[in-house]
């Protein structure tokens, strides 16, 4: 028995599903029966249309349509009725005699109406009811908005500068439909509190309040009301200037600490600020006696020469009327003056510094470019070409063998080892020239015997005639200490290291 209930409750349950669906289905397709304007605009003194139409009654009968007027605030109210065998009707209300049905005479599929010289208490909701058989009542509501462009206005209000929170600026926007949107745009540091009024003909006046703790500084800010309504294409601007009243500031100006005894020309200046303007400076001096020598003049004090009756305190009184400020200077008188400092000691210490760090920069600039430039000179070919080794003449064939003049050579010493030739064969030179022209007439001795240091062809002392020439061959071999056969101008080769 439990098992067959079991089975029965699904089907249970979809039944009841459809037949739920069924109704949401019929209701939602009644609801969009009624054709109607969700929303209608309008200002006061024009003629609204309100349409109603039941385009597609398919399957039940249009027995009467009903308008009905529903306020923001109080109770509902027929203002039109239309019965096909009756015709149409209009209902003691607000709007009778300015509301009728349109076209003339009524068609019950669309019975839309007309209202002249709407006002601003016609705002709020209208249903359009269709009496019908067998499903009953059925309607579509439109939303009427009345609409009143606002006058806008912004004023400031001065209060004097204080601890306390008050109302510096106000803006108000007034008589409008809906109500208006306020915002303040500001670099004062406050805030702001709105308050709306409804007027006897459904208007709005919306006020913006604001506050802040004023100060001194705060006077002549820039503060900036914006209003946002539906009947204005962008926020509307009112710019104002924050008024704050207070006191005056007062400050002394003109001691520079260096009154000495015989100065002339000197004097002490009363600044004031202050809102409304000072209307009273008054000089004294703490000893309630002005001295002879100075002059005071509206907030000017003219000092004709220093001495000793100057060496005093000053006394400078403002006043306006939000109230009174005194400020006081003690003037010391000096025998003598202070060492003046030139204005321009800054200016040429650093035009000094600034020369000296320009010269820097630029010898170092010129030394970098010199060292770069023997460097790419060092790295290219080298331009000095060494002169060719001078050669000795001679009448048999063959190389002659060059002695350097700097090197004093002995009869022990190897002759090979003199020998000096490049690869290719160098074009003999004229040694009689060279002995006038290339020699150097100071001769050296060296172990008792005398030799020119630069003779190129041997031996000029007649003292050592039993030395052989250097182009003739020893008893030995002539050969290098490597073993290696006499070389032969023209050939090349590395000489081996020369014992002194």
């Amino acid at each position: 028995m439990a098992r067959h209930d079991a089975r029965n409750v699904p089907a249970r349950m979809i039944g009841l599903l459809f037949f739920a669906a069924s109704i949401l289905l019929r209701h939602g397709t009644s609801g969009q029966r009624v054709k109607v304007e969700p929303e209608l605009a309008s200002y006061p003194g024009q003629t609204v249309n309100l349409r109603c139409a039941f385009p597609d009654p398919t399957g039940i009968q249009l027995t009467m349509v009903t308008w009905i007027y529903e306020p923001k605030d109080g109770e509902r109210m027929n203002i039109a009725v239309f019965h096909p065998s009756y015709g149409p009707n209009y209902p003691e209300s607000q709007m009778k005699g300015r509301v009728t049905f349109k076209p003339s005479p009524p068609e019950l599929s669309s019975p839309s109406i007309e209202i002249s010289d709407v006002r601003m208490t016609d705002e709020g909701r209208y249903v359009c009811e269709y009496a019908t058989y067998p499903d009953g009542n059925e309607q579509g509501i439109t939303q009427l908005v009345m609409l009143a462009k606002p006058v806008n206005s912004a004023t400031t209000v001065a209060e004097v500068a204080g601890t306390k929170p008050v109302v510096v600026a106000r803006c108000e926007s007034r008589d409008g439909r809906p109500a208006a949107k306020i915002r303040w745009v500001t670099t004062a540091k406050g805030n702001w509190t709105e308050t709306s009024k409804t007027g006897a003909d459904n208007t709005v006046t919306v006020t913006s309040e604001y506050r802040l703790a004023p100060t001194p500084t705060d006077n002549a800010k820039d503060l900036t009301c914006l209003v946002n309504h539906r009947t204005q294409l962008k926020d509307e601007s009112l710019p104002l200037k924050l008024t704050i009243r207070y006191p005056p500031m007062v400050e002394i100006e003109g001691y520079d600490n260096n009154w000495y005894l015989g100065r002339t020309n000197v004097g002490l200046l009363c600044k004031a600020n202050a809102n409304p303007v000072a209307h009273t400076v008054q000089w004294t001096t703490m000893t309630g006696q002005m001295p002879d020598t100075v002059l005071p003049k509206e907030n000017e004090l003219k000092v004709l020469k220093v001495d000793n009756s100057v060496n005093t305190t000053f006394v400078c009184e403002v006043k306006n009327s939000i109230g009174t400020t005194r400020e006081q200077i003690t003037i010391h008188v000096r025998a003598t003056r202070l060492p003046h400092k030139g204005a321009t000691t800054g200016s040429i210490i650093g035009a000094i510094i600034g020369v000296i760090l320009v010269m820097a920069a630029i010898g170092t600039g010129i030394a970098m470019y010199r060292k770069r430039k023997n460097k790419l000179n060092s790295e290219g070919p080298p331009k000095y070409k060494p002169p060719p080794p001078k050669k000795t003449s001679s009448s048999k064939k063959g190389s002659q063998p060059l002695i350097p003049g700097n090197v004093p050579v002995t009869q022990d010493a190897p002759l090979q080892s003199q020998y000096y030739s490049t690869q290719t064969p160098e074009p003999v030179t004229d040694l009689d020239g060279y002995q006038e022209d290339g020699v150097d007439d100071e001769l050296e001795a060296h172990d008792g015997e005398v030799y020119f240091s630069s003779a190129p062809s041997g031996w000029n002392d007649p003292k050592n005639n039993d030395v052989p020439p250097p182009y003739m061959l020893t008893n030995s071999d002539l050969q290098d200490n490597n073993g290696s056969l006499p070389v032969s101008r023209g050939d090349s080769f590395i000489s081996s290291a020369m014992i002194v």
